[in-house]
């Protein structure tokens, strides 16, 4: 007989519950800095994307369309009175 057959029943147990026990903390903790690395790459995105829309107001505010829906409207007929003026 191999030597787990003269182990006690209760040892055992008691080992695989400890090894259980272990594995679970160790799942626990790689979870939770997961969970902490994706919260803190969201939080940086959200910081990116507020920088962005702040700096996309500000071209709009030195464009001069500030509170256009677009800013691709008010620039054609700026390009057609450039080009209206070029060819006068």
């Amino acid at each position: 007989m191999d030597g787990h057959d003269s182990e006690d029943p209760k040892q055992s147990t008691a080992d695989m519950t400890a090894f259980v026990q272990n594995l679970l903390q160790q799942m626990q903790t790689r979870f939770q800095t997961m969970s902490d690395s994706i919260i803190s790459k969201i939080d940086d995105m959200g910081s990116r994307i507020n920088e962005l829309e702040q700096s996309i107001n500000d071209l709009r505010a030195e464009m001069g369309v500030e509170g256009s829906p677009s800013p691709v409207a008010p620039a054609k007929p700026n390009e057609e009175e450039s080009n209206k003026e070029g060819s006068a």
